[in-house]
Protein backbone atom coordinates (compact mmCIF):
# COMPACT_ATOMS: atom_id res chain seq x y z
CA UNK A 1 0.00 0.00 0.00
CA UNK A 2 1.16 3.02 -0.79
CA UNK A 3 -0.06 6.37 1.22
CA UNK A 4 2.54 8.93 1.27
CA UNK A 5 2.05 12.80 2.00
CA UNK A 6 5.98 13.40 1.80
CA UNK A 7 7.30 15.42 -1.53
CA UNK A 8 10.27 13.86 -3.02
CA UNK A 9 13.76 14.65 -1.49
CA UNK A 10 14.88 16.05 -4.75
CA UNK A 11 12.45 18.06 -6.31
CA UNK A 12 11.76 19.11 -2.42
CA UNK A 13 15.32 20.77 -3.04
CA UNK A 14 13.89 22.37 -6.54
CA UNK A 15 10.83 23.58 -4.70
CA UNK A 16 12.99 25.52 -1.80
CA UNK A 17 15.46 27.09 -4.68
CA UNK A 18 12.03 28.21 -6.28
CA UNK A 19 10.82 29.09 -3.10
CA UNK A 20 13.63 31.73 -2.31
CA UNK A 21 13.89 32.22 -6.16
CA UNK A 22 10.14 33.49 -6.22
CA UNK A 23 10.64 35.63 -3.71
CA UNK A 24 13.49 37.72 -4.38
CA UNK A 25 13.56 37.70 -8.27
CA UNK A 26 10.43 37.54 -9.29
CA UNK A 27 7.92 39.32 -7.12
CA UNK A 28 9.91 42.84 -7.78
CA UNK A 29 8.94 42.46 -11.49
CA UNK A 30 5.46 42.05 -10.41
CA UNK A 31 5.81 45.79 -8.38
CA UNK A 32 7.31 47.53 -10.91
CA UNK A 33 5.70 45.99 -13.96
CA UNK A 34 2.14 45.33 -12.89
CA UNK A 35 0.78 44.88 -15.96
CA UNK A 36 3.32 44.04 -18.08
CA UNK A 37 3.37 39.90 -17.74
CA UNK A 38 1.58 39.38 -21.07
CA UNK A 39 3.46 41.88 -23.06
CA UNK A 40 6.02 41.51 -25.80
CA UNK A 41 9.57 42.08 -23.88
CA UNK A 42 11.19 44.96 -25.31
CA UNK A 43 15.18 45.83 -24.53
CA UNK A 44 14.65 46.69 -21.23
CA UNK A 45 12.19 44.21 -20.38
CA UNK A 46 14.33 41.47 -21.71
CA UNK A 47 17.60 42.60 -19.67
CA UNK A 48 15.79 41.32 -16.90
CA UNK A 49 13.62 39.10 -17.70
CA UNK A 50 15.64 37.05 -19.95
CA UNK A 51 18.10 36.32 -17.57
CA UNK A 52 15.49 35.11 -15.11
CA UNK A 53 14.17 32.27 -17.37
CA UNK A 54 17.64 31.17 -18.52
CA UNK A 55 18.00 30.16 -14.07
CA UNK A 56 14.70 28.24 -14.67
CA UNK A 57 16.11 26.66 -17.21
CA UNK A 58 18.98 26.19 -15.52
CA UNK A 59 17.53 24.16 -12.67
CA UNK A 60 15.50 21.99 -15.40
CA UNK A 61 12.24 23.58 -13.96
CA UNK A 62 11.14 25.06 -17.52
CA UNK A 63 7.52 24.37 -18.66
CA UNK A 64 8.71 21.32 -16.81
CA UNK A 65 4.57 19.88 -16.58
CA UNK A 66 5.34 18.94 -20.65
CA UNK A 67 6.90 16.18 -22.29
CA UNK A 68 10.89 16.33 -22.76
CA UNK A 69 10.46 15.58 -26.41
CA UNK A 70 8.58 19.45 -25.85
CA UNK A 71 10.72 21.19 -24.40
CA UNK A 72 9.68 19.78 -20.44
CA UNK A 73 11.04 17.98 -18.14
CA UNK A 74 7.94 15.34 -18.01
CA UNK A 75 6.98 15.61 -14.27
CA UNK A 76 2.94 16.22 -14.86
CA UNK A 77 0.54 17.76 -13.34
CA UNK A 78 1.24 16.20 -9.46
CA UNK A 79 4.68 17.80 -9.23
CA UNK A 80 3.48 21.02 -11.24
CA UNK A 81 0.72 21.33 -8.39
CA UNK A 82 3.83 21.88 -6.40
CA UNK A 83 5.51 24.42 -8.08
CA UNK A 84 2.63 26.33 -9.10
CA UNK A 85 1.82 26.63 -4.73
CA UNK A 86 4.86 28.72 -5.48
CA UNK A 87 4.55 30.55 -8.54
CA UNK A 88 0.74 31.72 -7.28
CA UNK A 89 1.79 33.87 -5.10
CA UNK A 90 3.50 36.19 -7.97
CA UNK A 91 1.87 37.75 -10.95
CA UNK A 92 5.00 37.41 -12.98
CA UNK A 93 6.51 34.03 -11.78
CA UNK A 94 4.32 31.81 -14.31
CA UNK A 95 5.41 33.60 -17.30
CA UNK A 96 9.26 33.22 -15.90
CA UNK A 97 8.89 29.29 -15.41
CA UNK A 98 6.79 28.95 -18.72
CA UNK A 99 3.13 27.62 -17.21
CA UNK A 100 1.53 31.08 -17.57
CA UNK A 101 -1.95 30.69 -18.35
CA UNK A 102 -3.63 30.62 -21.39
CA UNK A 103 -0.61 30.11 -22.82
CA UNK A 104 -0.21 26.28 -20.83
CA UNK A 105 -3.57 24.86 -22.10
CA UNK A 106 -2.98 25.96 -25.52
CA UNK A 107 0.29 24.32 -25.88
CA UNK A 108 -1.67 20.76 -24.16
CA UNK A 109 -3.99 20.91 -27.18
CA UNK A 110 -1.86 21.51 -29.82
CA UNK A 111 0.43 19.36 -28.39
CA UNK A 112 -1.97 16.55 -28.09
CA UNK A 113 -3.60 17.33 -31.52
CA UNK A 114 -1.38 19.24 -33.72
CA UNK A 115 -0.02 18.09 -36.78
CA UNK A 116 4.04 18.35 -37.18
CA UNK A 117 3.99 21.70 -39.13
CA UNK A 118 1.63 23.10 -36.44
CA UNK A 119 4.10 22.06 -33.32
CA UNK A 120 6.73 23.48 -35.59
CA UNK A 121 4.84 26.70 -36.36
CA UNK A 122 2.76 27.48 -33.23
CA UNK A 123 4.51 25.27 -30.41
CA UNK A 124 8.01 24.98 -30.38
CA UNK A 125 7.97 29.33 -29.73
CA UNK A 126 5.16 29.48 -27.75
CA UNK A 127 7.35 26.82 -25.51
CA UNK A 128 10.02 28.79 -25.86
CA UNK A 129 8.15 32.13 -24.38
CA UNK A 130 8.74 34.01 -27.00
CA UNK A 131 5.18 34.47 -28.58
CA UNK A 132 1.68 34.19 -26.38
CA UNK A 133 -1.84 33.25 -27.55
CA UNK A 134 -5.45 33.57 -26.99
CA UNK A 135 -8.15 30.55 -26.71
CA UNK A 136 -11.09 32.31 -28.38
CA UNK A 137 -14.21 30.11 -27.46
CA UNK A 138 -16.73 32.35 -25.28
CA UNK A 139 -19.32 34.25 -27.06
CA UNK A 140 -21.25 37.42 -26.02
CA UNK A 141 -24.73 35.93 -26.22
CA UNK A 142 -23.88 32.06 -25.35
CA UNK A 143 -21.09 33.05 -22.47
CA UNK A 144 -19.41 29.16 -22.39
CA UNK A 145 -22.84 27.48 -23.26
CA UNK A 146 -21.71 25.98 -26.67
CA UNK A 147 -25.32 24.84 -27.55
CA UNK A 148 -25.28 28.93 -27.74
CA UNK A 149 -22.23 29.48 -29.83
CA UNK A 150 -23.21 30.87 -33.21
CA UNK A 151 -19.35 31.32 -34.76
CA UNK A 152 -19.38 28.90 -37.95
CA UNK A 153 -16.75 28.07 -40.16
CA UNK A 154 -17.79 27.28 -43.68
CA UNK A 155 -15.51 25.07 -46.58
CA UNK A 156 -14.78 27.22 -49.78
CA UNK A 157 -12.77 24.96 -51.78
CA UNK A 158 -9.16 24.07 -49.97
CA UNK A 159 -9.92 26.92 -47.21
CA UNK A 160 -12.41 27.62 -44.27
CA UNK A 161 -14.19 30.99 -44.26
CA UNK A 162 -14.86 31.94 -40.52
CA UNK A 163 -17.77 34.57 -39.23
CA UNK A 164 -18.88 35.01 -36.19
CA UNK A 165 -17.79 37.02 -32.63
CA UNK A 166 -16.04 35.98 -29.48
CA UNK A 167 -16.00 37.20 -26.02
CA UNK A 168 -13.46 37.44 -23.42
CA UNK A 169 -10.47 36.06 -25.59
CA UNK A 170 -7.73 36.30 -22.80
CA UNK A 171 -4.99 38.59 -23.90
CA UNK A 172 -5.94 38.52 -27.76
CA UNK A 173 -4.31 42.09 -28.04
CA UNK A 174 -0.48 40.48 -27.70
CA UNK A 175 -1.35 37.28 -28.91
CA UNK A 176 0.49 35.88 -32.02
CA UNK A 177 -2.14 33.42 -33.09
CA UNK A 178 -5.75 32.55 -31.57
CA UNK A 179 -7.21 28.99 -31.37
CA UNK A 180 -10.72 29.26 -31.96
CA UNK A 181 -13.76 27.00 -31.58
CA UNK A 182 -16.39 27.13 -34.63
CA UNK A 183 -19.55 25.01 -35.89
CA UNK A 184 -18.20 23.29 -39.13
CA UNK A 185 -21.92 21.70 -39.15
CA UNK A 186 -24.58 23.30 -36.99
CA UNK A 187 -27.31 20.13 -37.49
CA UNK A 188 -24.50 17.87 -35.31
CA UNK A 189 -24.69 19.42 -32.31
CA UNK A 190 -21.91 20.84 -30.08
CA UNK A 191 -20.73 17.85 -29.82
CA UNK A 192 -19.79 16.89 -33.11
CA UNK A 193 -20.04 19.83 -34.87
CA UNK A 194 -17.83 22.05 -33.62
CA UNK A 195 -14.13 22.24 -35.16
CA UNK A 196 -11.08 24.18 -33.85
CA UNK A 197 -8.71 26.10 -35.98
CA UNK A 198 -4.96 27.99 -35.52
CA UNK A 199 -5.43 31.57 -36.73
CA UNK A 200 -2.57 33.99 -37.00
CA UNK A 201 -3.66 36.90 -35.44
CA UNK A 202 -2.82 39.10 -38.37
CA UNK A 203 -5.59 36.84 -40.36
CA UNK A 204 -7.78 39.66 -42.69
CA UNK A 205 -11.28 39.99 -41.47
CA UNK A 206 -9.99 39.95 -37.41
CA UNK A 207 -10.86 42.41 -35.37
CA UNK A 208 -10.32 43.35 -31.96
CA UNK A 209 -13.44 45.54 -31.12
CA UNK A 210 -12.89 45.90 -27.57
CA UNK A 211 -10.14 45.30 -24.86
CA UNK A 212 -12.05 45.12 -21.44
CA UNK A 213 -10.37 45.47 -18.42
CA UNK A 214 -11.19 43.27 -15.44
CA UNK A 215 -11.98 44.88 -12.00
CA UNK A 216 -8.43 45.04 -11.12
CA UNK A 217 -6.95 46.38 -14.13
CA UNK A 218 -6.59 50.25 -15.51
CA UNK A 219 -9.02 50.70 -18.57
CA UNK A 220 -6.20 51.06 -21.16
CA UNK A 221 -4.48 47.58 -19.59
CA UNK A 222 -7.92 45.60 -20.53
CA UNK A 223 -6.80 41.62 -20.77
CA UNK A 224 -10.51 40.41 -22.23
CA UNK A 225 -10.79 40.77 -25.68
CA UNK A 226 -14.03 41.11 -27.59
CA UNK A 227 -13.29 39.81 -31.18
CA UNK A 228 -15.82 40.20 -34.51
CA UNK A 229 -14.23 37.66 -37.14
CA UNK A 230 -15.63 38.74 -40.86
CA UNK A 231 -14.93 36.27 -43.89
CA UNK A 232 -11.60 35.45 -41.91
CA UNK A 233 -10.03 32.71 -44.42
CA UNK A 234 -7.32 29.81 -43.42
CA UNK A 235 -6.41 26.99 -45.41
CA UNK A 236 -7.47 23.49 -44.49
CA UNK A 237 -4.14 22.95 -42.14
CA UNK A 238 -5.12 25.53 -39.98
CA UNK A 239 -7.52 22.63 -38.47
CA UNK A 240 -6.64 21.72 -35.22
CA UNK A 241 -7.44 18.42 -34.21
CA UNK A 242 -10.40 16.83 -36.26
CA UNK A 243 -13.50 18.02 -37.59
CA UNK A 244 -16.01 18.34 -35.91
CA UNK A 245 -14.24 17.31 -32.40
CA UNK A 246 -13.76 20.70 -31.11
CA UNK A 247 -15.69 19.50 -27.99
CA UNK A 248 -12.86 17.12 -26.75
CA UNK A 249 -10.04 18.99 -27.90
CA UNK A 250 -11.62 21.87 -25.02
CA UNK A 251 -12.44 19.48 -22.76
CA UNK A 252 -8.56 18.95 -22.88
CA UNK A 253 -7.47 21.92 -22.62
CA UNK A 254 -10.26 23.30 -19.93
CA UNK A 255 -9.22 20.29 -17.37
CA UNK A 256 -6.06 21.39 -17.53
CA UNK A 257 -6.32 24.98 -17.38
CA UNK A 258 -9.21 24.59 -14.17
CA UNK A 259 -6.07 22.58 -12.38
CA UNK A 260 -3.58 25.00 -12.98
CA UNK A 261 -6.12 27.66 -12.00
CA UNK A 262 -6.45 25.77 -8.53
CA UNK A 263 -3.20 25.31 -8.00
CA UNK A 264 -1.61 29.03 -8.18
CA UNK A 265 -4.57 29.62 -5.79
CA UNK A 266 -3.53 27.53 -3.20
CA UNK A 267 -1.02 29.67 -3.16
CA UNK A 268 -2.41 32.86 -3.69
CA UNK A 269 -4.72 32.14 -0.57
CA UNK A 270 -1.68 31.09 1.31
CA UNK A 271 0.07 34.23 0.80
CA UNK A 272 -3.13 36.12 2.75
CA UNK A 273 -3.10 33.45 5.27
CA UNK A 274 0.52 34.51 6.13
CA UNK A 275 -0.21 38.03 5.83
CA UNK A 276 -3.71 37.36 8.38
CA UNK A 277 -1.00 35.50 10.64
CA UNK A 278 2.00 38.64 10.41
CA UNK A 279 -0.66 41.28 10.73
CA UNK A 280 -2.41 39.31 13.84
CA UNK A 281 0.83 39.16 15.59
CA UNK A 282 1.74 42.37 15.00
CA UNK A 283 -0.52 44.58 15.45
CA UNK A 284 -1.71 45.81 19.19
CA UNK A 285 -5.26 47.20 20.14
CA UNK A 286 -5.82 48.23 23.57
CA UNK A 287 -3.08 46.75 25.01
CA UNK A 288 -3.34 43.19 23.80
CA UNK A 289 -2.75 41.80 20.57
CA UNK A 290 -5.11 40.39 17.23
CA UNK A 291 -3.83 37.43 17.69
CA UNK A 292 -5.04 37.40 21.32
CA UNK A 293 -8.33 37.87 20.26
CA UNK A 294 -10.59 34.67 20.32
CA UNK A 295 -12.50 36.59 16.64
CA UNK A 296 -9.01 36.62 15.14
CA UNK A 297 -7.84 32.92 16.46
CA UNK A 298 -11.07 31.89 14.70
CA UNK A 299 -10.41 33.25 11.07
CA UNK A 300 -6.59 32.17 11.29
CA UNK A 301 -8.00 28.71 12.70
CA UNK A 302 -10.79 28.39 10.12
CA UNK A 303 -8.29 29.51 6.57
CA UNK A 304 -5.95 26.43 7.96
CA UNK A 305 -8.37 24.13 7.69
CA UNK A 306 -10.08 25.63 4.43
CA UNK A 307 -6.79 26.02 2.65
CA UNK A 308 -5.04 22.37 4.13
CA UNK A 309 -8.73 20.88 3.03
CA UNK A 310 -8.47 22.62 -0.21
CA UNK A 311 -4.42 21.92 -1.12
CA UNK A 312 -5.62 18.43 -0.65
CA UNK A 313 -8.21 18.27 -2.80
CA UNK A 314 -6.35 19.81 -5.43
CA UNK A 315 -2.55 17.27 -5.19
CA UNK A 316 -5.53 14.72 -5.40
CA UNK A 317 -6.55 15.58 -8.08
CA UNK A 318 -3.45 16.42 -10.17
CA UNK A 319 -2.05 12.70 -8.84
CA UNK A 320 -5.41 11.67 -10.40
CA UNK A 321 -4.97 13.21 -13.41
CA UNK A 322 -1.14 11.76 -13.34
CA UNK A 323 -2.49 8.32 -13.02
CA UNK A 324 -5.11 7.87 -15.28
CA UNK A 325 -3.95 10.53 -17.56
CA UNK A 326 -7.81 11.21 -18.92
CA UNK A 327 -8.73 14.74 -17.98
CA UNK A 328 -12.31 12.95 -18.81
CA UNK A 329 -12.04 10.12 -16.23
CA UNK A 330 -11.07 12.92 -13.49
CA UNK A 331 -14.14 15.35 -14.67
CA UNK A 332 -16.02 15.13 -11.30
CA UNK A 333 -13.25 16.29 -8.77
CA UNK A 334 -11.72 18.83 -11.97
CA UNK A 335 -14.95 20.55 -11.44
CA UNK A 336 -15.58 20.17 -7.68
CA UNK A 337 -11.73 21.94 -7.40
CA UNK A 338 -12.78 24.69 -9.89
CA UNK A 339 -15.73 25.45 -7.88
CA UNK A 340 -14.10 24.91 -4.69
CA UNK A 341 -11.42 28.26 -6.02
CA UNK A 342 -13.68 31.02 -6.02
CA UNK A 343 -14.66 30.51 -2.45
CA UNK A 344 -11.36 29.67 -0.53
CA UNK A 345 -9.66 32.44 -2.06
CA UNK A 346 -12.73 34.83 -1.25
CA UNK A 347 -13.29 33.52 2.56
CA UNK A 348 -9.15 33.98 3.45
CA UNK A 349 -8.68 37.02 1.61
CA UNK A 350 -11.79 38.55 3.07
CA UNK A 351 -10.39 37.57 6.60
CA UNK A 352 -7.30 38.76 6.26
CA UNK A 353 -8.68 42.03 5.04
CA UNK A 354 -10.69 42.18 8.26
CA UNK A 355 -8.12 41.59 10.55
CA UNK A 356 -5.41 44.42 8.33
CA UNK A 357 -8.23 46.85 9.16
CA UNK A 358 -8.94 49.79 6.68
CA UNK A 359 -4.81 49.02 5.30
CA UNK A 360 -6.81 46.07 3.69
CA UNK A 361 -8.94 48.20 1.77
CA UNK A 362 -6.12 50.51 0.48
CA UNK A 363 -4.04 49.65 -2.95
CA UNK A 364 -0.96 50.03 -0.28
CA UNK A 365 -1.26 45.66 -0.07
CA UNK A 366 -1.69 42.98 -2.79
CA UNK A 367 -4.80 41.77 -0.61
CA UNK A 368 -7.35 44.27 -3.04
CA UNK A 369 -5.93 42.60 -5.94
CA UNK A 370 -6.26 38.99 -4.27
CA UNK A 371 -10.02 39.61 -3.49
CA UNK A 372 -11.13 40.96 -6.89
CA UNK A 373 -9.38 37.69 -8.33
CA UNK A 374 -11.83 35.55 -6.55
CA UNK A 375 -14.58 36.24 -8.90
CA UNK A 376 -12.56 36.39 -11.49
CA UNK A 377 -11.72 32.54 -10.86
CA UNK A 378 -15.91 31.99 -10.18
CA UNK A 379 -16.12 32.59 -14.08
CA UNK A 380 -12.77 31.86 -15.89
CA UNK A 381 -13.01 27.93 -17.88
CA UNK A 382 -16.89 27.70 -16.89
CA UNK A 383 -19.37 29.15 -14.19
CA UNK A 384 -19.52 27.93 -10.80
CA UNK A 385 -22.82 27.22 -11.33
CA UNK A 386 -21.91 24.76 -14.33
CA UNK A 387 -19.24 22.66 -12.16
CA UNK A 388 -21.39 22.39 -8.90
CA UNK A 389 -24.45 20.64 -11.61
CA UNK A 390 -21.85 19.02 -13.13
CA UNK A 391 -20.47 17.44 -9.49
CA UNK A 392 -24.19 16.18 -8.11
CA UNK A 393 -24.72 14.88 -11.66
CA UNK A 394 -21.78 12.64 -11.28
CA UNK A 395 -22.58 12.06 -7.96
CA UNK A 396 -25.78 10.88 -8.55
CA UNK A 397 -24.69 8.53 -10.97
CA UNK A 398 -22.92 6.80 -8.14
CA UNK A 399 -26.53 5.89 -6.39
CA UNK A 400 -29.62 4.21 -7.47
CA UNK A 401 -33.34 4.95 -6.56
CA UNK A 402 -34.55 2.92 -3.62
CA UNK A 403 -37.75 0.70 -5.30
CA UNK A 404 -39.49 0.50 -1.65
CA UNK A 405 -41.72 2.79 0.18
CA UNK A 406 -38.78 3.65 3.08
CA UNK A 407 -35.08 4.85 2.17
CA UNK A 408 -32.35 1.90 2.96
CA UNK A 409 -31.77 3.31 6.07
CA UNK A 410 -34.92 2.92 7.36
CA UNK A 411 -34.08 2.05 11.05
CA UNK A 412 -37.54 -0.49 11.65
CA UNK A 413 -37.21 -2.21 8.16
CA UNK A 414 -33.02 -2.59 8.79
CA UNK A 415 -34.33 -3.76 12.69
CA UNK A 416 -36.81 -6.46 11.41
CA UNK A 417 -34.34 -7.95 9.26
CA UNK A 418 -31.63 -7.85 11.51
CA UNK A 419 -33.99 -9.33 14.29
CA UNK A 420 -34.82 -11.90 11.61
CA UNK A 421 -31.22 -12.72 10.84
CA UNK A 422 -30.29 -13.46 14.49
CA UNK A 423 -33.13 -15.25 15.30
CA UNK A 424 -34.06 -12.59 17.93
CA UNK A 425 -37.41 -11.12 18.80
Amino acid sequence: MSWDFETDPVFQKKLDWVDEFVRHEVEPLDLVWPHDNYKPLDDEHRRIVDPLKQQVRDQGLWACHLEPTLGGQGYGQLKLALLNEILGRSTWAPVIFGTQAPDTGNAEIIAHFGTPEQKATYLQPLLEGEIFSTYSMTEPQGGADVSGFETTAVRDGDDWVINGSKFFSSNARYATFFIVMAYTDKEAGPHDGMSMFLVPADTPGITIERNLALIHEPAEEGSEAYIRYEDVRVPSTALLGEEGKAFQVAQVRLGGGRVHHAMRTVGLAQRALDMMCERALSRVTRGRSLAERETVQSYIAESYAQLAQFRLFVLRTAWLIDKTQDYAQCRKDISAIKFLTPKVLHDIVQRSIQVHGALGVTQDTPLAKMWITAPVMGLVDGPTEVHLRQVARAVLKEHDATAGLWPTDHIPTKLAAAQAKLGVA
